[in-house]
C-alpha cells in the first residue's frame, strides 16, 4: 500500500467538512448583503452554525457599510487553512502568497458557483411550481433577483418568456473563464 491509501480518505473528510462550513459562512454573508430576512428557517440554521466564530471576530473587525468584513476574513482564513491542510497531507509545500491567491481563487469559484446553482434552481422551480412559496424559494429570489433584474433591463420579455436566467448563466460562466485562469496562473507563479 502506498501513502495515499491513508491520506486520501483524510483529505476527503477535511475537504468535505471545510467546504460545507465555508459554504455556510459565504451564504450567510451573501444573504446578509442581499437583505434576506433572517427569520427564514434556512437563514436561522446558517446563523446558528456560523455565529460562534463571527461573534469573536466582530469584536476586532468592524463592518464596512453593508459589507460584513468579519465574515469575509473568516471565510478567507477557513479556505486558507483547508488548502494548507490538504497540501500538507499531499506533501506539497507552498508559500503564504501562493496559498492566499489559491484560496481567493477557490472562493471566487465558489461564489460564482453559488450564483450559478441559485439561478438554475430558481428557473427550475419557476417551471415546476411557479406559485409556491417556501423557505428555499425566498432565499433563491433574494440571491438572484439583483442579477436577473439587471438582465431584464437589457433583455426584453419575448412573448412571456424570461430569458434573463440564461443571460445570467452565460455571464457567470464567462466570468469563471475570464477571472479564474489568471488567478490560478498567478498562484502557480508565486508558489
Amino acid at each position: 500500500m502506498d501513502s495515499s491509501y491513508l491520506t486520501d480518505p483524510i483529505i476527503l473528510v477535511v475537504d468535505s467538512l471545510s467546504s460545507l462550513y465555508i459554504l455556510a459562512v459565504l451564504l450567510r454573508f451573501l444573504l446578509q448583503w442581499c437583505g434576506t430576512s433572517f427569520y427564514d428557517p434556512i437563514a436561522q440554521l446558517l446563523l446558528k452554525i456560523t455565529h460562534p466564530p463571527l461573534r469573536i471576530l466582530r469584536r476586532f473587525i468592524p463592518p464596512i457599510g453593508r459589507i460584513d468584513t468579519s465574515s469575509l476574513v473568516l471565510v478567507l482564513f477557513l479556505q486558507m487553512a483547508a488548502n494548507f491542510s490538504i497540501l500538507i497531507l499531499k506533501g506539497v509545500t507552498i508559500n503564504i502568497g501562493a496559498l492566499t491567491i489559491l484560496s481567493i481563487t477557490d472562493l471566487v469559484a465558489l461564489l460564482i458557483n453559488i450564483f450559478i446553482f441559485a439561478v438554475f434552481a430558481r428557473a427550475l422551480l419557476s417551471w415546476i411550481n411557479p406559485e409556491a412559496y417556501n423557505s428555499a424559494s425566498s432565499i433563491l429570489v433574494s440571491l438572484t433577483e439583483p442579477l436577473l433584474d439587471l438582465c431584464r433591463k437589457v433583455i426584453p420579455d419575448l412573448a412571456g418568456i424570461d430569458l434573463s436566467p440564461l443571460a445570467v448563466l452565460l455571464f457567470l460562466q464567462l466570468a469563471k473563464m475570464i477571472i479564474l485562469p489568471p488567478l490560478q496562473q498567478l498562484a502557480s507563479l508565486i508558489g
